[in-house]
């Protein structure tokens, strides 16, 4: 049976494994599954990816129900405000050790039973996780959800090569998955307030079993498996020098906005670069390395991979500091934030459906910049929010944050897919997202630093009156603010609380503006850089493995 093609710029060309001239063969069982899965008659596959989309999805909502819920967690099971932070970061810090080496994993074991596996770890530990009665239990099953989520998301963008081979296809697909886990943001938000009103916590995570199982048995009755036939070795000692090495960096970043520029911050930076730089030295040598270094020295793959978490950095970081902004200063409760993150949601949407047009005719090398151009326009109109701007100055701004994100982030994860051989899926999508969750740490850090540092100095001439524990507490976050002024007669506390929401605008201007910086810096080099189509990229730069 032939191999399957896929179509780009109007001409037939190989796959791309082909310009790998000592790539392994593509084994005749995974061939002819890839070409009887790409035909056009075959409308399974589409239901196949509705299964692929929807375990991105329930990855997404856990995360944002997570966030919603930590009150909840401190008053259900006495949660401490150290225990609430590694509620989320053991889950963010399994998700990012993980990823190199389960990439791998699932190019010799099988991705399709890799994935199942990711699948039912996810499922059975939110079955847990909605039983437990302490937070040391939580965070322990927080961790065990991380390890099923960074199977998840690169092992089910990893077979949807095998089910769109095309390029056309491939796109859209990556399209709908990418919307798919974007929906969690709102619902997420929305989901979690209505569970937790009228349930027991627990259904927080029992909620997932369903979703989890659903998509388990889609991806087990329509996706086809798909390995690397050379069945390489896994390189022990680099996985565990890259989970150590990203899981101490990742650690750091995470621990920064807390403990500040300490010893102990500074030391998992460094200790994790040394690590990772033994990592490199490794994979250089080895004769079976876990990740394919080569591989960013192609443009396609390591531009698309550059944007893809800059653009996640300025998302994940926008959000981060405008939730506060939503709840605190406009008082808006946590389905009420979700329904305000609607008009985001809708604008992704339209731009995402358009962006694989706009890419087919005039090139990824100019809509993925042009995508970074517009969400720096969002964030331009959110750096003119005050402490008593309404709603319409925040819906102008995600609408047009939103656009960007859906022009930039379908076409960023595309073109790491469009570089990579069949058996190289695994571990090179495992290497642009460990590369997004770095970015995403570091977007939440780095924005939340700078805005808390400006919110501090732009307060604290107006907490003279109050006593040291309570200028703490304001001091702390603009909630804590609101939360002092409550506690004040009716005049001062509101005083308080206007400056606290001035403060917080502040912030707010400041730390867009790190992200606009770093967006237009981005989508210049990009333009500069980029290939203008796939095809030139493969031909010229792809490197052998």
């Amino acid at each position: 049976m032939s191999r399957p093609t896929s179509r780009t710029g109007g001409r037939q060309r190989s796959h791309p494994d082909a310009a790998a001239s000592t790539a392994p063969p593509v084994a005749p069982a995974d061939r002819e599954r890839a070409a009887t899965t790409s035909g056009g008659a075959s409308r399974g596959r589409w239901w196949a990816l509705a299964a692929i989309a929807l375990s991105f999805l329930v990855v997404g909502l856990d995360s944002y129900i997570v966030v919603t819920a930590l009150p909840t967690f401190s008053a259900k099971l006495g949660a401490s405000e150290s225990q609430l932070q590694w509620i989320t970061a053991a889950y963010t810090l399994a998700w990012a050790g993980l990823l190199l080496p389960i990439g791998k994993l699932g190019d010799k074991l099988g991705r399709r039973k890799v994935l199942l596996a990711g699948l039912a770890l996810f499922g059975a530990a939110s079955v847990a996780a909605s039983q437990v009665t302490t937070a040391g239990e939580l965070i322990a099953l927080r961790a065990v959800m991380g390890a099923g989520a960074a199977v998840i998301m690169p092992m089910g963008l990893a077979v949807i090569p095998v089910l769109f081979p095309g390029e056309h296809d491939r796109r859209r697909a990556v399209t709908i998955t990418t919307v798919g886990a974007m929906v969690s943001l709102p619902l997420g938000p929305l989901l979690g307030g209505w569970l937790l009103t009228h349930y027991a916590w627990g259904w927080i995570f029992l909620i997932n079993a369903p979703i989890a199982a659903l998509a388990l048995l889609g991806v087990y009755f329509l996706v086809p498996e798909s390995r690397d036939p050379a069945n390489p070795r896994l390189d022990w000692p680099g996985a565990l020098l890259s989970a150590a090495g990203i899981i101490a960096i990742v650690y750091a970043i995470i621990q920064q906005p807390a403990d500040g520029w300490h010893a102990q911050v500074l030391a998992g930076l460094l200790g994790g670069a040394i690590l990772l730089g033994l990592f490199t030295l490794r994979q250089r040598s080895a004769a079976a390395p876990l990740v394919d270094l080569q591989l960013l020295r192609n443009r396609l793959f390591g531009w698309g991979t550059a944007a893809f978490a800059v653009i996640s950095f300025a998302m994940t970081g926008a959000l981060f500091i405008l939730t506060p902004y939503l709840q605190s200063v406009q008082g808006n409760n946590a389905e009420g934030t979700g329904l305000r993150l609607l008009p985001m949601i809708g604008a992704l949407i339209v731009a995402a459906a358009a962006s694989d047009t706009l890419a087919a005719r005039i090139g990824v090398r100019i809509v993925i910049p042009a995508g970074m151009a517009l969400s720096v326009g969002g964030l331009a109109v959110l750096a003119q929010l005050t402490g008593a701007s309404g709603y319409g100055t925040v819906a102008v701004g995600l609408v047009i944050f939103g656009a960007g994100l859906g022009l930039g982030l379908p076409l960023a994860a595309d073109a790491v897919l469009a570089t990579l051989a069949p058996h190289q899926a695994g571990m090179g999508n495992a290497l642009s997202r460990t590369t997004q969750s770095v970015g995403v740490a570091l977007g939440t850090a780095i924005l939340g630093s700078v805005l808390n540092s400006t919110y501090r100095g732009t307060l604290t001439g107006h907490l003279t009156p109050l006593t040291p524990a309570k200028r703490a507490v304001a001091a702390a976050s603009v909630a804590g603010a609101h939360s002092i002024a409550a506690q004040m007669p009716t005049q001062a506390g509101h005083l308080l609380a206007q400056a606290a929401n001035t403060a917080y605008a502040h912030g707010i201007r400041h730390a867009v503006a790190v992200a606009i910086a770093l967006l237009i810096l981005c989508a210049v080099l990009c333009l500069i850089f980029l290939p203008a189509t796939s095809t030139e990229s493969e031909v010229s730069e792809r490197p052998e493995t």
